[in-house]
Formats: structure tokens, sequence, C-alpha cells
């Protein structure tokens, strides 16, 4: 099913969305970074319990949207796109857990050709010497070979989470997954529906010791990946690729 997307015929409009989940030692400093790009920011709080909200509270210029519990990435991302999508054209996304740096979106931006609107992911350089730990480094072989065996595009870093989400069109794919399984299953999305997606070389950095907070469980989220790859490519092989799988 065709939709139609309407975007400022302007300039662009860009807005940073910033999910949170009790990352209090490290999102102060991303937000903060990520205010000198002169866009909005969106804090998504999702659920922390952490207490960090109220520090965050005290940003004036942060942009502050709350989950009462926690619903998972992939829902705190759509929060923040909804929010955003009333007066941004793009939605730029990074973790909370100050791996990337927020100046790089400008990387994604000068990416994107002329004339369209795409998905651009910050594809990640030098993971093994940023210290990047082993279930991120094979999570993401992982996630790329299936992302497309499931009719998705195929990419180098299908699991980084600094990207550049076109509004709204963004907002008519039917995702399901509403966890960290959201990143895989909106590439296979965005490729199903003509959506072109690529990608930009980024830095990294993986701070050791407590500085970061991940909440990536590897037992738990590569049976809920697979789960979702398994839905996926079942739905590729049974009833193909339609833009019926877009909402109006």
């Amino acid at each position: 099913m065709a939709y139609e997307t309407v975007v400022n015929i302007g300039e662009p409009r860009f807005a940073i969305i910033i999910p949170v989940f009790n990352h209090g030692c490290t999102v102060i400093a991303v937000a903060t970074s990520a205010l000198t790009l002169g866009w909005p920011v969106y804090v998504v709080d999702d659920g922390s319990t952490d207490g960090i909200h109220t520090e965050l509270e005290r940003m004036d210029k942060i942009r502050l949207l709350r989950h009462r519990s926690n619903q998972g990435k992939g829902a705190a991302l759509v929060t923040g796109f909804r929010e955003a999508a009333k007066h941004a054209d793009w939605a730029i996304t990074l973790d909370a857990d100050g791996q990337h740096f927020p100046g790089d979106a400008r990387q994604l931006i000068d990416a994107i050709p002329v004339g369209e609107r795409p998905i651009v992911i910050g594809r990640r350089l030098n993971m093994s010497s940023a210290g990047a730990p082993w279930t991120s480094r094979f999570g993401k072989e992982f996630s790329n070979f299936w992302v497309r065996m499931a009719g998705g595009p195929r990419v180098s870093d299908s699991q980084s989470g600094f990207r550049l989400y076109p509004l709204p069109e963004v907002l008519h794919l039917s995702i399901e997954a509403k966890r960290y399984q959201f990143e895989i299953e909106v590439l296979v999305k965005a490729a199903w529906a003509g959506i072109n997606v690529i990608e930009a070389p980024i830095g990294v950095r993986y701070p050791v010791g407590t500085e970061r907070i991940s909440h990536f469980r590897p037992f738990i989220d590569f049976l809920r990946n697979t789960a979702t790859f398994a839905r996926l490519i079942t739905h590729r092989v049974l009833l193909g690729p339609h833009r019926a799988d877009l909402t109006s």
C-alpha cells in the first residue's frame, strides 16, 4: 500500500533522539554534546529507575519524554519519532551509553544522495581497536547475514544505533519488534517498502570498566533476534515483501 510523504519543502529539519534506560552516568554528557549541534534533542527515558530523569529535567534545552515502565528501545525510538515528526523531517538516533560521537551526525547527513530520503546507518569503524565486546562484533556479523536473508539491505553494520531516519516514512512501517530487534526489523521493512538504506563511516569508543552500561543480554537477545528473523523470513517466503506490510 503506497503512502503519501509530507515533508518541509524548505531547508531540511533535523532532530536528535536519545533513548535511555538507566544510563545515568553517561546520558548527560551525550545529551550535552548533542545540543551543540543546534537541533532539537529528545531524550526518551524508557522507564529508568536510577533517577536520571530528575537531572534531565534540569536541562532547559532537553525535550524529555518518559515511559512509566520499561517498554524497550524500539518503543522508545517510536515515541521519539512521533514527537519529532511534529517539527522535523529527519530523526538522528544515537545511544546513551557514550559509544558514539554526536558530531558524526554530519557524516550521516552528508551521505544523503540528492533528492533521496534513505535510512543512513552509521557504520562503526575499527570496532576491535575501540574495545568493542565480542558480543557486539559477533552479533553484528550474525545480524548482517540474516538481514540479507530476510530480504533486507546488504549492509556491514546492521546493529549500529547511530542512524538517520526519514520522517514520517519510518512511522509508516509496520514494525512489530519493541526492543533491540526494532533496529533489525526496520531495515528489512524499509527495503520491502522501497526505502533505500545506505551507510556512512563514524567513529566509536567503548569505555572500559563500569563507565559503559549495556542492557544487551546475549542469550535472551539472541533468541529474540532469531525469532524476529524467523518471522520476517517466513513472511518473505510465504507472502512476499509486499507494500501491504505498510500501515496507511
